[in-house]
């Protein structure tokens, strides 16, 4: 009887040791977190505003967590492929995307998007945001936002527009001027924010609504003219250049974000240390620095910040949408 209680005792005891080691290890692959290179989907293609900041961001985050950060750019479909990956990746902290202000436009824009932009998302940071200008070029006669509505109405047929693109924000800055001016220009979408500053140089389009970061070094070099930005306030980068408020249209605010967002089944420790690395990121001055020679203003908010963001973007977007008579994909 001894003998076989001690067995008994004995088989117990080795299944909690085993339980015990097991627990160990899991916590162990856990804290070890990243043990392999981290992937970094942009959806966009190369050069632009969000590939900018995720230039910036991976080197950081390589530096700070210890393993490689491999930016992928996954563009297409205003963003909706790349985005649609992530929302379906492995939620392990592994596949993360660092996305712009698409993510709450889109699904104003799109029938079937292939993620839900509230579920599908664990919410990080909003790192960067910068305002949308608008330009012409110097010998278009046009000097300020008055002179440009003034002869858009003298020629309600004359005027067109570039953008990077349709649904993209720029592409709404022009749409909520066209309203708020009670003006009509056509709009002509370009694959990105450099080909439409391109297009206004070329003489294509009359004027351009762009991403600051395409056409600030253009305008600072006198090849463009800035008409205003979308910011609250003066841009701190282009000081001499009006707002939209000042030109006399009270609310007109129109900026971009770029944010990072993992698969919304992120484990909470994994998401806590992204939250903290990506923000202190943006605090170091070398991507600060960086950040603002690109055009951007650095905000490293928090993960309810960015979440609440992205639900206001997404209502005003449909309701813009609605009004400018924009139709779904």
């Amino acid at each position: 009887m001894a003998e076989g209680r001690w067995r008994v005792r004995q088989v117990l005891w080795v299944s909690l040791g085993a339980v015990m080691l097991m627990w160990a290890g899991m916590s162990g692959a856990r804290a070890a977190y990243p043990d392999r290179p981290i992937t970094l989907v942009v959806p966009f293609a190369p050069g632009g505003p969000s590939d900018i900041i995720a230039r910036i961001l991976s080197v950081t985050l390589t530096q700070s967590l210890g393993q490689q950060v491999i930016v992928d750019n996954r563009g297409g479909a205003a963003g909706n492929i790349g985005m649609g990956q992530v929302a379906r990746a492995t939620p392990d902290g592994y596949t993360l995307l660092l996305t712009s202000t698409a993510i709450a436009v889109n699904p104003a824009l799109f029938k079937n998007l292939p993620y839900d932009p509230i579920k599908d998302f664990a919410p990080i940071s909003e790192l960067v945001n910068a305002p949308n200008v608008l330009i012409v070029r110097p010998d278009s006669g046009i000097n300020t936002i008055a002179d440009l509505v003034a002869q858009a109405k003298a020629n309600p047929n004359r005027f067109n527009y570039a953008s990077p693109g349709a649904g993209t924000k720029s592409h709404l800055t022009g749409e909520l001027l066209k309203l708020r001016a009670g003006i009509n220009m056509v709009h002509v979408p370009f694959r990105g924010a450099g080909p439409a500053a391109q297009a206004v140089l070329a003489r294509t389009t009359e004027v351009g609504s762009v991403a600051l970061a395409a056409a600030e070094q253009l305008i600072k070099d006198g090849q463009l003219r800035a008409l205003a930005v979308t910011s609250e306030k003066r841009w701190f980068s282009l000081p001499n250049v009006t707002t939209m408020i000042e030109a006399g249209y009270p609310g007109f605010i129109s900026d971009t974000f770029n944010a990072l967002f993992a698969p919304a089944a992120v484990p909470p420790e994994i998401r806590a240390l992204l939250v903290r690395e990506s923000r202190a990121a943006f605090q170091r001055p070398e991507a600060r620095d960086q950040a603002h020679k690109a055009g951007f203003e650095v905000v490293a908010g928090t993960p309810e910040e960015l979440a609440a963001r992205v639900e206001a973007e997404i209502s005003s977007v449909r309701e813009l949408v609605e009004r400018a008579g924009i139709k779904p994909e």
